[in-house]
């Protein structure tokens, strides 16, 4: 059940051993639908960070050291056991994080098929041999692991985007000291670390300390141990991961907001448009970093695709996650629900028309669908984090492409067109790591580099972009025969 998974998993998880943390107040683990108390957590202190980060540095020099197939072994296990227990954990996503049950599916589809991919990525480093200006010395260049990864993960996708850093890193060879969101500890952090004690990963390669920077300051950052440190958040808080890791010369890597686009053009398919449009926007109440703040139409089609688009946002039920009729469950906590309300009124004072307006009730918060936003208005360059649209017409494809430019992220968007090759042209010309023809904006898939320009982010995951992102090369060279020296 998983009900036991919130009794016997609010602990922190530190050298193999399950403990409770020492600090003088607890993370309180709520359900954002029905206010129901989950779980109570003590923090860890500054102290037991350390404590997890000198478990992980003595554990993972024996563990990168050990032959990969063996390695592979665990994530082999780690999935067989999503895979018996993925109604379980479907349902603790659903209580945790208020995600309703086509959300919850969606986000374990996704974890299994990253967990597949690194049970290859085990196997995946290779060293090269490059010739050298030298007469008889060989270069070989080694790929190695970076040493110990620190995760930050969201409360989103919580289990997905923590196994995402967690799996790869460890499947190269690298230990991780792993400290989930408070509003989700378990589903993207203890659960983990359960999930891999089972599959037989040795004690002390996964450390999972829940806390908060209350708490601990900046200490899981600036910790001498971690070479790495893997963000997934808000870019506000990801411009800080970058300077303290800048500071004290570690890599990091970050998954930030965007403000993605789907953009409409005039030879569309409009129904499908819709249909895109809509899951794009209002998927997990559109509390993902991918999610359609803003669709461009082009005013040829501006009517047609708008009425269609708003009777298929009026026909979203909004409601209790557990009811698999719902699409639209709750956001994530009473602050997010306040800060959505204040944008649809900002929007409103602004100028802005409302076509749909949805009611606020508790943390329930139905969807919006503006039009009519002044071009200047900042709304139009932030992120929402919530199931509120702004519909933006545009005059042709020169407009569209400076509208969707014109904001400080570059995460992902989309175009819709019956002519396919005029839509790559179009995505070539919009300043995102990401962008989809004839699709939605929010994608995720193994092997296919992730990640944003701009406020969006620095470096990429998945794929081959894992490599760079926990492993460093090592150049050694061996001279056969005798060096020549000027003196």
């Amino acid at each position: 059940m998983a009900s036991s998974y919130f009794t016997d998993l609010a602990r922190q998880y530190i050298d193999g051993e399950w403990r409770t943390g020492t600090g003088s107040w607890d993370v309180i683990d709520f359900n954002p639908y029905d206010d129901e108390k989950l779980a109570s957590i003590t923090v860890a202190t500054v102290d037991e960070v350390d404590e997890a980060y000198r478990a992980a540095a003595r554990a993972q020099r024996r563990w990168a050291e050990t032959n990969p197939y063996t390695r592979r072994a665990v994530f082999e296990r780690a999935l067989r056991l999503i895979e018996d227990r993925e109604q379980e954990i479907a349902d603790l996503i659903i209580a945790e994080l208020g995600g309703t049950r086509v959300k919850a599916g969606f986000e374990l589809h996704l974890a299994k098929e990253f967990l597949r991919e690194s049970v290859h990525l085990a196997l995946r480093p290779e060293g090269r041999i490059l010739p050298s200006p030298a007469d008889g010395k060989e270069n070989r260049v080694y790929r190695v692991p970076v040493g110990v990864v620190g995760v930050i993960s969201p409360f989103n996708f919580p289990f997905l985007l923590s196994l995402k850093s967690v799996a790869p890193a460890l499947a190269l060879g690298n230990a991780v000291v792993l400290k989930p969101h408070q509003n989700t500890p378990i589903a993207g952090g203890t659960l983990l670390a359960k999930i891999f004690e089972e599959a037989g990963l040795p004690g002390g390669l996964l450390n999972v300390v829940v806390t908060d920077i209350a708490e601990i300051g900046d200490a899981f950052i600036e910790h001498p141990v971690p070479k790495v440190i893997s963000f997934t958040g808000s870019d506000k808080v990801g411009r800080h991961v970058a300077t303290v890791c800048a500071r004290h010369f570690k890599r990091s890597v970050l998954e930030l907001g965007g403000n993605s686009a789907l953009v409409v053009l005039d030879d569309a398919d409009l129904d499908y448009a819709v249909d895109a449009a809509v899951f794009s926007r209002f998927v997990h109440q559109g509390q993902v970093c991918m999610a359609a703040n803003r669709v461009l139409v082009d005013r040829s089609v501006e009517e047609e695709f708008t009425e269609k688009f708003v009777a298929k946002v009026r026909s979203l039920k909004t409601g209790d996650p557990r009811d698999p009729e719902t699409v639209i469950g709750p956001v994530i906590n009473s602050a997010q629900a306040a800060a959505l309300s204040g944008t649809v009124e900002q929007a409103l004072a602004e100028g802005a028309t409302a076509l749909v307006r949805g009611a606020t009730t508790d943390n329930l918060v139905e969807p919006s669908v503006l039009t009519g936003l002044p071009a200047d208005s900042a709304l139009l360059r932030e992120e929402v984090f919530g199931p509120v649209v702004f519909l933006v017409p545009f005059d042709g494809e020169e407009e569209a492409v400076r509208i969707v430019n014109d904001t400080p992220y570059g995460l992902s968007g989309a175009v819709h067109t019956g002519d396919v090759e005029r839509g790559v042209a179009f995505a070539k010309r919009i300043d995102t790591g990401m962008f989809h023809v004839n699709d939605g904006t929010v994608h995720d898939e193994p092997l296919v580099p992730f990640g944003g320009e701009k406020h969006s982010g620095l470096g990429r995951l998945n794929g081959e972009t894992t490599l760079e992102a926990f492993t460093t090369v090592k150049w050694i060279s061996v001279q056969h025969g005798r060096s020549g020296f000027p003196f």
